[in-house]
């Protein structure tokens, strides 16, 4: 029984890179694809000359969905991006203490000079 559960694990870790690397086929984008999506995102009224405006977020969303409006096939073929603003999940783990003090004997390096 121990050697059919070795056997399930071995077999589950060898099989995991394959499943991981299947999945991402997604094709890189090229510079002309950008550039009309860009060129897109302008007709829908998104203005990238301004690198300052404080609602940046907000107007490249609303941008990118009025385009998605104006063209449905597209919106479903391509994954839309993540726009919740948090980005991954953290995998870390952080630990807490106190400071470390330096030892000091009882008494100064400097007592008596």
């Amino acid at each position: 029984m121990k050697s059919l559960i070795k056997a399930v694990a071995i077999a589950a870790l060898v099989a995991a890179p394959v499943v991981s690397f299947a999945q991402s086929s997604q094709q890189p984008v090229t510079r002309a694809e950008v550039r009309s999506e860009l060129i897109q995102l302008e007709h829908a009224g998104y203005n990238p000359a301004t690198s300052s405006d404080p609602k940046y977020p907000a107007d490249i969303q609303a941008a990118e969905q009025r385009v998605q409006a104006q063209n449905p096939t597209v919106a479903q073929t391509q994954p839309s991006a993540d726009t919740s603003g948090y980005g991954a999940p953290m995998s870390g783990s952080t630990q807490a203490g106190g400071m470390k003090q330096p030892m000091s004997g009882p008494k100064s390096v400097y007592f008596g000079n």
